[in-house]
């Protein structure tokens, strides 16, 4: 027996259960299961995000783009579950290489999404460990209780020096309040919900109805951790290329690595998207927190082939 994994392989085997747990409820939903390459000519161009490089390819963040096409095809409901690569990231909730849980379901909006996503979670806590309750860094948390909703601007208003429209309008300063005053004081006896952000932080969402200002746009958190990062998509192709000359400039104010244009997506974009929703969950951080594990090397192989 290899000693320096010997410790690691319960946490493996478990993570297989919560695997074969996911797959199953969403198969029971009609989601089609797909696989897309990690090796691609051209990332999103997303403003802070780095990919590796891998010869003439770029190691994929995500599968967004390319399942985004499948949905251009023809396809209704998808999901993936695969390797996703991020350079510089490492940490208890951070890996450059890890598992994403990407999904998307043609005619549903972002809160049919959260329906949706609130019922497979459940199903894999019920059963892989028999009940709806974790208990995670001390907390106990009931995934069976309703989640709470909580909109970016109420949030900020209850517990930023500031609104959440005055910290927009410098995204770094958003990003520290939302971090370091309005994340830690989000509920930690249920799942809460981050719903509609100002509409800068909208990568690929589409602007709210009712709102412009807003974006279609929820992120999900189960004892403090980011789990879920959902959109109903932006199906407008010359927005999502202006979006996408934004990010271009952003990053090379801020020397960062420039990548191609995603032509191929862009093309199939202006053929027609279906109007759609699409979520993006860390598997690792699911299996983490279902466990009620302290961090992702409790649950992961260990990277660059050494215990760590």
């Amino acid at each position: 027996m290899t000693p320096s994994l010997a410790g690691l392989v319960p946490a493996l085997e478990y993570r297989a259960k919560v695997l074969a747990a996911v797959r199953a409820a969403f198969d029971s939903e009609g989601f089609v299961e797909t696989e897309t390459p990690a090796g691609i000519s051209a990332p999103a161009a997303e403003e802070y995000i780095e990919a590796p490089r891998a010869g003439a390819f770029f190691l994929r963040t995500s599968p967004e783009l390319e399942m985004k096409r499948l949905l251009c095809a023809g396809m209704k409901r998808i999901y993936q579950i695969g390797p996703c690569f991020r350079s510089g990231e490492n940490g208890r909730l951070h890996r450059s290489e890890f598992s994403m849980l990407e999904y998307y379901a043609a005619s549903w909006d972002y809160r049919e999404l959260l329906a949706f996503t609130k019922r497979f979670v459940l199903a894999a806590a019920e059963k892989v460990n028999g009940s709806p309750v974790i208990r995670f860094r001390g907390m106990t948390i009931d995934l069976s209780r309703e989640w709470e909703i909580l909109s970016v601007r109420e949030a900020f208003r209850r517990y930023a020096p500031m609104s959440a429209d005055e910290a927009a309008e410098e995204e770094s300063r958003f990003e520290l309040l939302l971090t370091e005053n309005v994340e830690p004081n989000l509920p930690k006896d249920r799942p809460c919900v981050l719903m509609d952000y100002p509409i800068r932080f909208g990568a690929f969402a589409r602007p709210k109805a009712s709102d412009a200002t807003l974006a279609e746009r929820w992120e999900a958190y189960v004892g403090g951790v980011e789990l879920v990062n959902a959109y109903g998509e932006l199906t407008d192709p010359a927005v999502q290329r202006e979006r996408f000359r934004n990010f271009a400039e952003t990053r090379r104010r801020n020397a960062l690595a420039e990548y191609p244009e995603p032509e191929e997506f862009l093309n199939d974009l202006d053929c027609g998207m279906p109007e759609s929703a699409g979520a993006a969950m860390g598997f690792d951080r699911l299996v983490m927190l279902l466990r009620g594990a302290s961090q992702l090397s409790d649950v992961s192989f260990p990277l660059g082939g050494a215990a760590h």
